[in-house]
């Protein structure tokens, strides 16, 4: 989901709904850019009732989160 930007939510949302089955795990890498995209993807996940098992920078630029779905 790096390529696309701050404009990756929807995309995380469809994944975390449609790519994932019960108790999987998915790691998504997206670029970090503003703070707020973090909290928003933290937030998201929460939101939807998924697990959020891991969230970190990956380097400079790139960030991760480890989500389980129920």
């Amino acid at each position: 989901m790096r390529h696309l930007k701050s404009d990756f939510y929807g995309k995380l949302e469809e994944l975390l709904d449609s790519g994932l089955e019960h108790e999987e795990v998915g790691i998504f890498l997206f670029e970090r850019g503003a703070y707020e995209n973090i909290q928003k993807s933290a937030d998201l996940v929460k939101d939807r009732g998924y697990i959020l098992m891991n969230s970190l920078q990956f380097n400079h630029v790139d960030w991760t989160i480890v989500v389980k779905k129920p």
